[in-house]
């Protein structure tokens, strides 16, 4: 485990040699980071450290996006979501998986009363649609390593929210 400044990522180069597989799931908020701290870190860290993982012989890419990413988006999150595919994409891996799941159903140390009520809600319609509108973190993180045990679907393979759940738990 390698620690880094994400602000200083180019100096941290080192963390990223030697792994013929790279996993990402950075992200934070538009309410924690503010629009431009949001960009920051969910377009150009996982922009930057993707970059970094390919120069450090990284072949696999597996990236966790998010339903509806869309680089036209009117929607500052879809949008940047879109945006960051794109980027991770031109990178040139040998392969890279996109996941796009759903509202994650997690449990988090701090306090989100609107989320906290959306999974609720969320968690109940779970039942009769259980691969609709969420999917449990637990899974999204089995499809991503499943993801890279399993042939690709070719050089970019996007996994839409229903694929997350059947990966998940192949």
């Amino acid at each position: 485990q390698a620690v880094v400044d994400f602000e200083r990522l180019g100096e941290h180069a080192a963390a990223f040699r030697g792994h013929d597989v790279g996993f990402c799931c950075l992200g934070t908020t538009r309410a924690k980071a503010g629009a431009d701290g949001f960009v920051r870190v969910d377009r150009d860290y996982v922009a930057q450290a993707a970059e970094l993982a390919r120069a450090g012989g990284c072949r696999h890419f597996v990236l966790q996006s998010s339903q509806g990413a869309n680089p036209n988006s009117h929607f500052l999150y879809l949008r940047v979501k879109g945006e960051v595919e794109n980027l991770v994409q031109a990178v040139g891996f040998d392969r890279c998986t996109i996941l796009r799941p759903a509202v994650l159903l997690c449990k988090r140390q701090e306090s989100r009363p609107t989320e906290w009520l959306a999974q609720q809600f969320l968690g109940v319609v779970a039942r009769v649609f259980p691969t609709a509108y969420s999917v449990p973190v637990e899974t999204v993180a089995r499809a991503m390593v499943a993801s890279v045990l399993q042939p690709g679907e070719g050089k970019v393979e996007v996994l839409e929210n229903g694929a997350v759940h059947k990966l998940g738990k192949a």
